[in-house]
């Protein structure tokens, strides 16, 4: 029997969030449908899989969120198929569920690019299971080098050169840098490692040149060794192979090398573009279709004036308001508008006190302890509640201080 509302949105991430909340403010019957009963705060993923905060700073509960709205409810399950036609959503327990208005904002998965060994031996980095996995495995790396005691390390290479490599590698080297010898020996510390690599020949590709240069620059002093301009090749259970002929050691790969459009995007009939991704409309909507949205690491959008719009939090998060404004005016008759997306600009964190922003469409650049506090700032405004933004700003300043790790997972690293 299926059940009837008058909006479903399939995917809680930013997007996703974003347009429920707004729909629930207007008294809208919508749906949310995700497997996972959480939200989780992408960005600071890598914080968690290397100790400095902990779960439950990027995770909230969806009904602790929308427990406001009468009119949102939210159902926990696997999203198996979607009828872009029918305006059905299935789920993995065998329900359907009908809505006038669909919103597909699933999000990515991580893009391989069909890079052998890759699936069998790297680690990506987009949930809580991929963090806390990557954690445990960094872990028992650390634990069985440190057991062996025979001068070795644990080396780690990190790929991919965009924000989420550069603060991932610059994470790692950190704590090799403070926290190993703390928590494990010096010896240790010396004698581990982390690459950074791309195919491109700098980091952080889309950011300004004095950026790169002093994000490449920041990271070699942190003790990041940067491999850039070879593509990897393949990923084997020891070693990463790189299109130039020549290899480097690796007990753990950190798969930070892109993303493409989830399983629910491709298998739901609609056209897709580069990444997989749909080329929405720039109302929002999905092109030859009534009644169907698509929104953030699903979507391929344009602002008003045909520019290419960032696969950012922030853009996601404006876009799941918009659309949800454009879901309204469908509802009672109105006309749609074209998405005005407000360009806040680009930022990475590179280490303790180190950071880059490029702030607005004008892109004013900062870089260092400016840019480190205005990064800190945009992340707490993000983040989804006040007990997470507490709870983050009390580990960073824990970390910041001493250097301790009371948030290190533990656990088999298989």
């Amino acid at each position: 029997m299926e059940k009837a509302f008058q909006v479903i949105v399939v995917g809680g991430g930013f997007a996703g969030v974003a347009a429920v909340k707004e729909l629930g403010r207007k008294g809208i019957n919508v749906l949310l449908i995700d497997q996972n009963n959480y939200h989780q705060f992408q960005p600071l993923l890598y914080q968690v899989a290397t100790a400095q905060i902990g779960v439950s700073d990027v995770t909230r509960t969806f009904r602790g969120m929308f427990a406001r709205y009468r009119s949102a409810s939210v159902i926990t399950a696997k999203v198996t198929a979607v009828d872009v036609l029918a305006h059905t959503v299935t789920t993995s327990d065998g329900d359907t569920f009908h809505a006038e208005i669909l919103v597909l904002a699933a999000g990515a998965e991580a893009n391989y690019f069909n890079t052998p060994g890759v699936e069998e031996h790297a680690y990506p980095l987009y949930s809580v299971k991929d963090a806390v996995r990557l954690g445990n495995a960094m872990v028992g790396a650390l634990d069985a080098a440190h057991r062996a005691d025979d001068g070795g390390g644990v080396h780690i290479v990190v790929v991919g050169g965009g924000p989420t490599g550069v603060e991932t590698a610059g994470a790692i080297a950190e704590n090799f840098k403070y926290v190993i010898p703390k928590y494990f020996s010096e010896t240790l510390a010396v004698s581990s490692s982390v690459h950074l690599v791309d195919m491109v020949p700098s980091v952080l590709n889309a950011f300004s040149d004095k950026s790169k240069a002093y994000a490449s620059s920041r990271l070699q002093q942190a003790g990041v060794q940067l491999k850039m301009g070879s593509g990897v090749t393949e990923i084997r259970s020891d070693e990463v192979a790189f299109a130039d002929g020549t290899t480097l050691p690796s007990q753990i790969v950190v798969w930070a090398g892109g993303l493409k459009a989830g399983a629910v995007v491709a298998q739901s009939g609609l056209k897709q573009g580069r990444g997989g991704r749909i080329d929405v409309n720039p109302d929002l909507t999905a092109p030859d279709s009534t009644g169907i949205y698509v929104l953030g690491d699903a979507a391929n959008m344009t602002d008003a004036r045909g520019d290419k719009l960032p696969q950012l939090g922030s853009c996601a998060q404006q876009a799941g308001k918009w659309a949800a404004r454009n879901i309204q005016a469908d509802l009672n008759g109105g006309e749609r508008t074209p998405f005005a997306y407000v360009d806040k600009g680009y930022m990475a964190m590179i280490g303790r006190g180190a950071a880059v922003a490029e702030i607005g469409r004008r892109r004013i650049q900062m870089q260092g302890p400016l840019a480190f506090v205005a990064w800190l700032g945009v992340h707490v405004v993000l983040l989804s509640g006040n007990r997470q933004r507490i709870s983050a700003l009390i580990s960073w300043a824990d970390d910041y201080l001493t250097h301790s790790r009371s948030h290190v997972v533990l656990g088999n690293p298989d």
